[in-house]
């Protein structure tokens, strides 16, 4: 089966929303459609709008009304939807609902369009009709924004959200570390994808509040006071915002200590730097394999994944 994702982000995160695509699928899309065989929760990324298993594929409309005529739902109460994509073919809202009708009117079952039990999708792709059903995205992240402490300098969850998929894109047998993890934004994001994912910190005055904070929301994860100097598990990659936050500048040579470190216990790490590091990272014997920008105003944060090289 395949399956059709629809992507929307803001100007200032299309690079960040590009690399968490290409962290899922091996590909980006530059007009937010994707297509592929993997199946992926919409809910995961803060940039999915939603997403259609589909079932059925015709050249024209009246494809798709032929082949719903002999749809099994057993009378299960369903809603069509013609799912619009900003970036790419963008349909007026009475063809929209044109459509919808005139598919819905051959489906075997009983239309509600208040609380069905069945959603199915259409979409125009590539010149190309395919009907399926139809699964929303929830912005799960915009409730972690409410978490009882936060930081000024901390990403936003949208941002830490995305890191963390990039950085873990499957998470089934995954374990990863954020070895600075701050007030645990990165670590409440990755909990709640169901990422398997310890935080430690330097600095022993935040540590409540990052129990808290994942308390809050209904999470468990281990959260210890160390030194990234100190870890010894191993760990499949890592996540490092890095310098600490912008009131805790750090010396190269410290970057290169604390990316040494992190050599020693993962082969894969996905840094947040503000500053360029490219010359540090090699040091470290990591390589770059792929990277993004993310700009906020004159603000600008890059995303960098490396490999052990």
């Amino acid at each position: 089966m395949s399956y059709i994702y629809n992507y929307a982000c803001p100007d200032e995160e299309k690079s960040l929303c590009a690399l968490e695509m290409r962290s899922f699928f091996g590909k980006d899309s530059e007009y937010g459609v994707i297509e592929s065989t993997l199946k992926i929760d919409p809910s995961r990324s803060p940039f999915m709008k939603e997403r259609v298993d589909v079932v059925f594929e015709g050249e024209r409309i009246q494809d798709l009304t032929d082949w719903v005529k002999d749809l099994k739902i057993n009378n299960t109460t369903f809603k069509v939807m013609l799912i619009n994509n900003d970036e790419y073919e963008k349909v007026r809202f009475e063809e929209r609902r044109r459509v919808e009708r005139e598919v819905g009117l051959h489906i075997p079952g009983e239309p509600d369009l208040i609380n069905p039990e069945l959603l199915f999708g259409i979409m125009n792709v590539d010149g190309r009709w395919i009907f399926g059903e139809y699964h929303k995205s929830e912005p799960v992240w915009l409730q972690h924004q409410k978490k009882p402490h936060s930081y000024s300098t901390s990403l936003s969850t949208r941002v830490a959200r995305a890191v963390a998929n990039i950085a873990v894109p499957d998470p089934a047998g995954v374990k990863a570390i954020d070895p600075c993890c701050g007030i645990g934004t990165v670590v409440v994001e990755a909990l709640s994808m169901g990422i398997d994912i310890v935080g430690s910190d330097i600095n022993p005055l935040i540590l409540p509040g990052v129990r808290e904070n994942i308390a809050h929301f209904g999470l468990e994860a281990e959260v210890t006071l160390k030194d990234i100097r100190n870890v010894s598990d191993r760990y499949d990659v890592a996540i490092i915002d890095m310098p600490y936050n912008l009131c805790s500048v750090i010396t190269p040579e410290e970057q290169l200590e604390m990316l040494q470190s992190t050599r020693e216990f993962t082969d894969k790490v996905v840094i947040v730097t503000i500053e360029p590091i490219d010359s540090i990272i090699e040091r470290a014997n990591y390589k770059i394999v792929d990277r993004c920008v993310v700009t906020k105003g004159f603000f600008v944060r890059e995303v960098i994944v490396c490999e052990g090289s």
